[in-house]
């Protein structure tokens, strides 16, 4: 090692520790319902308020919040009379439900010694089958879409203008959730037309609680997309559908995509990309570590995608690297 690796070498060890420190503050954070609570006050408050409303010692509260706020998770505004505590919506939404999420979920990472995910080892659920065991309750399905509409919230606009969508005039978000990604597009695109193509029961929890009736350039088509016909469309999203599945269902699906595409027309997909040569980004990596124990797909290069749109036949793929979490790759039939 070189003077300058020696030095980092160990900095990045103990980052890596401090890393195990900061989930638990996180996950702790969750489970006392510091978030929750502050949501409902709807304004700041004491330690003091929160640790006795949440049944927790004073001096640990303390600490415990000024961990969120070293994090950005929680804003502190320093008073005379005491400190007082407040949440970032984004935070709050994000963490929240992928905090619990992924602590209710995933099991530990080693114990997938037969290659299968927690699903298939626990229950004898099929790939195929492991969203329905994800959305088990209508709690469950909210907190899990509260948290990718916020995912959009911070990426949608960069996915969505990272090509000019503009001549796509009808487009189908497959697996659209919550709406937040359909929302940004025709924010983006006032001329076209959004359909959201996803299970009856995300549908149903969709207009629910997160797409109001007055938004009219917003419709639901109920299904499921590998089993049940895909309408014809100049455009069809697919964002953060394909890490979810092995190459050939992503082949299959995405060969049903280009039979129904109009002349012209293309798919948009959504994903986190690999490097190259899979030295990173560590994101990708660990949410490809996090499909491995929960799904039997992975996270991608822009080569394997690019492979996989190619074997669907799409003629012309176009990729653009965001520098936020997600990435946009064009296919053109």
């Amino acid at each position: 090692m070189n003077s300058g690796e020696e030095l980092e070498y160990p900095h990045i060890l103990i980052q890596y520790q401090n890393g195990f420190l900061i989930s638990k503050v996180m996950f702790a954070a969750c489970e006392l319902g510091i978030f929750d609570l502050l949501k409902q006050s709807e304004e700041n408050l004491s330690s003091k308020i929160i640790a006795e409303r949440l049944g927790s010692s004073l001096h640990g509260m303390e600490r415990l919040l000024d961990a969120c706020v070293g994090l950005k998770l929680l804003s502190v505004e320093v008073k005379q009379e005491g400190d007082s505590y407040g949440i970032h919506t984004d935070a709050l939404l994000i963490v929240s439900a992928f905090v619990l999420h992924t602590n209710c979920k995933i099991t530990n990472i080693s114990e997938d010694r037969e290659g299968k995910n927690q699903y298939e080892r626990a229950f004898g659920i099929s790939p195929k089958d492991v969203f329905e065991a994800l959305y088990r309750s209508e709690e469950e399905m909210t907190l899990f879409i509260h948290g990718l509409n916020a995912v959009w919230r911070i990426c949608g606009r960069d996915v969505i203008t990272a090509f000019d969508l503009s001549p796509f005039m009808v487009i189908y978000d497959l697996g659209g959730g919550g709406g937040a990604l359909a929302q940004e597009c025709i924010s983006q695109y006032p001329n076209c037309q959004v359909t959201i193509f996803d299970l009856p029961k995300v549908v149903e929890t969709t207009k629910k609680h997160f797409v109001s009736s007055e938004e009219q350039r917003i419709t639901f088509h109920e299904g499921d997309f590998f089993k049940d016909p895909i309408p014809e469309a100049d455009l069809y999203i697919l964002a953060r559908i394909l890490h979810d599945w092995a190459d050939e269902k992503c082949v299959h699906l995405l060969k049903k995509v280009q039979d129904v595409c109009k002349p012209g027309g293309g798919v948009l997909l959504v994903e986190s990309l690999l490097n190259e040569d899979k030295s990173g980004p560590l994101e990708s990596q660990l949410y490809s570590l996090n499909m491995l124990v929960q799904t039997e797909g992975k996270e991608r290069t822009p080569t394997e995608y690019s492979n996989l749109l190619t074997a669907a036949g799409f003629k012309e793929v176009e990729i653009k690297k965001t520098g936020k979490l997600y990435d946009a790759i064009l296919g053109r039939k």
